[in-house]
């Protein structure tokens, strides 16, 4: 099995400790996560052609990744 780059334990290194509190006492938290995780790897499989896609795809797959991360770091930094 590969590494999948950009898992939010490598994102925010600082906040494992939180991240996990968080996903234990908070839905939002927990879903906005399980989501990134999601998306993450979709980006991941079509970065390495496991699952090829059109670029302008990967490409809002790409943003939908960035926005979950803000906000979640929003949620981190609070």
């Amino acid at each position: 099995m590969s590494h999948t780059p950009h898992e939010l334990s490598e994102e925010f290194p600082e906040f494992t400790d939180k991240m996990h509190a968080l996903k234990q006492s908070s839905a939002h938290f927990a879903k906005l996560a399980d989501e990134y995780h999601e998306v993450n790897r979709q980006v991941h499989r079509a970065e390495t052609n496991v699952e090829p896609m059109e670029q302008l795809a990967e490409e809002q797959l790409r943003k939908q990744r960035a926005a979950l991360k803000d906000e979640i770091y929003a949620l981190l930094s609070a």
